[in-house]
């Protein structure tokens, strides 16, 4: 029985990806699908080996240690006497969950086998390519295969109906390029997918593929050839685009220049002014999840025009639901994600390994304008990819240093093979 759980559990992850760009909704099937079958192999292992304490050791992981607390925080911050929402913003906290034990799942037992890694690694490169050769269709011929049309500013939409490409491709590109391959392979690709990035026209990510180059490029010497010869490709592009691309130059240079220039005075500025003032009018419980589209348009924080449904930040998302304690919670968290992912990289700097802490660094770098951390669109993608990366720390760090194991894969019988 476990190992058909453990079976179902990688196909679900592999066909992750899918769903994640085509399908939200079956996307959360899959998701509670492998975090059913995870939890269920725990249980199982348990009683096979006559004991429970020993499978559900990945509990006691630096990591999802800290998730509890910050979860447990927001849950209480979400309270209906507290965040004056009513049910559903606690019930909205509660569901968190299931990207937490999603990480765990990946790390600790789904991507723990290497064949199991290895084809997730085919899985997200198949992501990358599909997204970016659907750019470049509608670049060439003005729209994907879908038949949608470019975006009503001239951004490039890929392979969906909004202009969403660019954030999931400046994620995925990293792993995918640096998954394989000698310094002419990853050159060729780097620059392919940085072009592509400039062709779609939306800054931020475009900005953070450029600083996850530099980055890259830092981390892995032997590459720094190829990620410089991707950084003057982009900027040669990017200067080109004036005339083979005027609206992406327009969007990435003309009106980029303008709102930085005038940023206080932008929506994004109106934005992150709102979000701080919330957080200082209830700095402690915040105003639980789902604040900032709930409360922004109180008159007690001025006019509503910067409300959205999100700030924009991940870390004043978390200020604005949780509070100065929840932002230092969640800034803790991703600091004890990225600490695995970045451990033995100055040693043993692995492209793949690379690649998958650079995706988590600039995801959640902090002078950053994002989608909220929850979102299935690119949230779902960030959690996926993290339980890779772990995956990948795991593995290679465990031949050197002796450690209990945490998989609900060892007791006789359960295992994958």
């Amino acid at each position: 029985m476990g190992r058909w759980l453990g079976r179902l559990a990688l196909a679900a992850t592999l066909v992750l990806p899918v769903f994640l760009m085509h399908g939200r909704a079956v996307a959360e099937v899959v998701i509670g699908v492998i975090d059913f079958c995870f939890l269920a192999r725990c249980l199982l292992a348990g009683e096979w080996a006559g004991e429970s304490a020993g499978e559900w050791d990945w509990l006691r992981t630096a990591w999802v240690k800290l998730a509890a607390i910050w979860w447990g925080w927001l849950i209480l911050c979400s309270l209906p006497s507290i965040s004056g929402g009513g049910t559903g913003p606690l019930i909205q906290a509660v569901g968190l969950a299931r990207f937490l034990v999603l990480v765990a799942a990946l790390e600790n037992d789904v991507l723990r086998p290497a064949f199991a890694r290895r084809w997730m690694a085919r899985a997200v490169m198949a992501a990358a390519l599909y997204i970016g050769l659907q750019s470049l269709l509608q670049f060439a011929t003005g729209h994907n295969l879908q038949g949608f049309p470019r975006g009503a500013d001239g951004e490039l939409t890929g392979p969906f109906q909004n202009p969403r490409a660019a954030a999931p491709l400046s994620r995925l590109m990293f792993p995918a390029i640096l998954a394989g391959g000698g310094v002419a392979p990853v050159l060729g690709l780097a620059v392919l997918a940085t072009g592509t990035m400039v062709l779609i026209g939306q800054r931020m990510p475009l900005l953070l593929t450029m600083f996850g180059l530099v980055l890259t490029g830092f981390l892995l010497p032997r590459m720094r050839l190829a990620m410089l010869g991707a950084l003057v490709a982009g900027g040669l592009l990017l200067g080109a685009s004036a005339v083979v691309a005027p609206q992406s130059f327009y969007r990435l240079v003309t009106k980029f220049s303008t709102q930085i220039e005038n940023f206080a005075d932008s929506e994004y500025g109106r934005i992150a002014t709102r979000a701080i003032d919330i957080t200082r009018a209830h700095p402690v419980f915040g105003q639980g999840f789902d604040a900032y589209r709930r409360t922004c348009a109180d008159p007690v924080y001025g006019l509503p025009n910067a409300c959205n449904i999100h700030p924009h930040n991940h870390y004043l998302e978390a200020a604005t639901e949780s509070g100065i304690p929840g932002l230092l919670l969640f800034s803790a968290l991703i600091v004890a994600w990225l600490r695995p992912l970045a451990r033995g990289l100055r040693r043993d700097p692995n492209p793949l390994r690379v690649g998958l802490f650079v995706t988590a660094f600039i995801s959640e770098w902090p002078i950053a304008s994002s989608n909220s951390f929850t979102s299935i669109e690119l949230g779902g993608f960030f959690f996926v990819l993290l339980g890779y990366g772990l995956a990948e720390a795991r593995a290679a760090t465990s031949s050197t240093v002796p450690s209990t194991p945490t998989t609900c894969s060892t007791a006789p019988g359960i295992a994958f093979s």
